[in-house]
């Protein structure tokens, strides 16, 4: 197993657990390449703090590469709307862009 992934992951439901462990985690996970695992880190990340736009936009990745296009269309649009929310303007334009390709692909 990869040692970063190890080391977070002994930092789970610890005193530093969180949103951003969480995030670090599905970060990790999507590198090495197990989307499915990712999602769900980076669903608990936002379970943690549903104002984590970066979350936002890392669970739509990862869902996406999982194949699940509606979920990954709903983590868009949620996080569009806590990025402009808070102002983090690029956040909600990239995820804009992503959810545009991925409307797009359940169209076809």
């Amino acid at each position: 197993m990869n040692p970063r992934i190890e080391s977070l992951e002994k930092m789970l439901d610890g005193p530093r657990d969180g949103a951003l462990l969480r995030f670090s985690l599905g970060n990790e996970y999507l590198k090495a390449g197990d989307p499915a695992k990712a999602g769900k880190c980076f669903q608990e990340a936002v379970d943690r703090d549903s104002q984590y736009s970066a979350a936002w936009k890392a669970l739509g990745k990862a869902l996406a590469e999982a194949g699940d296009n509606a979920g990954a269309q709903a983590a868009y649009e949620r996080g569009i709307a806590v990025a402009e929310a808070k102002g983090d303007i690029q956040a909600a334009k990239e995820m804009k862009v992503f959810a545009r390709r991925i409307r797009k692909a359940l169209s076809e």
